[in-house]
Parts: structure tokens; sequence; C-alpha cells
């Protein structure tokens, strides 16, 4: 018979649901009505990064394709570096305002923010040579209580004439308000630094994950289905 006293592993979702309910009432900490005067000459930092997927036949993106898998990451969100970033979402819930609790570790700290998907993209845009390309992706904003403001964007591109299949990363940010005078100063020491170091790995990552799934035909994971070991006789956090 199985011990009673051995503790089941719940997923990060569930041990997490008391600060997701948290997040869930928390507000965009950033006036969404001014989102054109974000820029660089106002004191915003506006990122760009870009890598190369594996390419397709021309056409609509391929059933199992790089496109695909890479929307799937995209959705699963396993991209980001697991040991800066994880997030942890309910993983029935929509994904179209879905919020996410982030764990951010870094050295000996751990932090938690709040972002919430502000708009799902799923389009084909026209490109200024004339080509078409399948555009999916979405972005998410920050919440109160997180050390910056702004909102990341990432989406997945194929030019449907050439079959070039690309990851984009687009943010622009802004420190928030810390009240922690330690945690001020670390943030504005190696706040940047980490930014950068998200965004590339980030990068690398989406694309190993994508020839893994190419490779194997295996599906994505969700981070927040990751199973956290407790202590025999101790019950998850409600």
């Amino acid at each position: 018979m199985p011990n009673p006293t051995t503790a089941t592993k719940p997923p990060l979702w569930e041990v997490q649901r008391a600060r997701l309910e948290s997040f869930g009432k928390a507000q965009v900490n950033f006036d969404l009505e001014r989102t054109a005067e974000y820029t660089a000459e106002n004191g915003w930092r506006i990122d760009d990064y870009e890598i190369e997927l594996p390419s397709e036949q021309p056409g609509p993106p391929a059933e199992h394709g790089p496109w695909q898998a890479g929307q799937q990451i995209l959705r699963n969100y396993t991209f980001p570096p697991s040991d800066l970033i994880t997030g942890i979402f309910v993983p029935d819930a929509p994904l179209e305002n879905r919020t996410m609790v982030l764990r951010a570790q870094f050295l000996f700290f751990t932090f938690w923010f709040g972002v919430r998907i502000g708009g799902v993209t799923d389009e084909r845009r026209t490109l200024p040579d004339g080509t078409q390309e399948q555009v999916w992706g979405y972005n998410y904003r920050t919440l109160e209580g997180h050390f910056e403001r702004g909102q990341i964007e990432f989406t997945i591109h194929k030019n449907l004439s050439t079959g070039r299949v690309v990851f984009h990363i687009h943010a622009f940010s802004q420190v928030g308000r810390i009240r922690n005078p330690f945690y001020w100063l670390g943030f504005r020491l190696f706040g940047r630094p980490l930014q950068r170091r998200f965004a590339h790995e980030s990068l690398r990552r989406l694309r190993e994950q994508v020839d893994e799934m190419l490779r194997t035909g295996a599906s994505a994971n969700r981070a927040s289905d990751a199973a956290v070991a407790l202590p025999a006789g101790a019950l998850p956090p409600q």
C-alpha cells in the first residue's frame, strides 16, 4: 500500500495558486493609453532580438513544421532560461488575458512578479517587398509590484514566399518603483545585463526546442506543469 505520509508532487501552478489569485487582481503598472510616448528619447529601453529557425517550403505553415513548433513552445512558455525566469500559470486558462507569476532568480535571491497577456497576434502581414508573412505570438505586460514597467512581445514569423521562419522579441521597458534601496541598487546594476541574458538565452532555447521537436516529434511541455517535490507529510499551500 502507498505510504500515507508520502507527499504528492503538485505542479507549480497549484503550489503558487495564492500568488496567481493575488496577481489576477493587480493592475498593469503603466499607462496603456500612452504607449506611443514610450520611446528611447523619452527614457524607455527599446529592444529587438531575432533568431532564424529551420525554414519550410513556401506557402502556409506546414503541419508539425518549425513555425507550428515555435507556436507551441511560445504558448507553453518553456523557452526562457529556467535558472533565471520560470513562468507559472493555470494550464487550462485561455491564453488571452492569461495572468502569469514569474519566478525570477538571481544569485541567492528569488523574486515573484506578476504579468498579464495583453494581446494575441494571429495574422497575415504584407512586408515592404510585397511578400506576405504569417505571424503568431503574444505580448505580456508588467503588473503592480514588478521592478520594471513595460511590455514584451514574442512572435513567430513565416515568409510565405521564401519559407523563412524567424522568432522575434520586441520590448519597451523602464525601471519601475522599487521601495527597497538594496533591491533598487541591485536592479540598477544588474537589471540591464539580465534583460539581455533573458533575451539571448530565450532565442537560443526556443531554437533548440524547435530542433528537438522536429527531430523527435515530441510535444512541448508547459513550464507550469513541472512538479515540485514536497517534504513527506507536507501539503501544498492553498
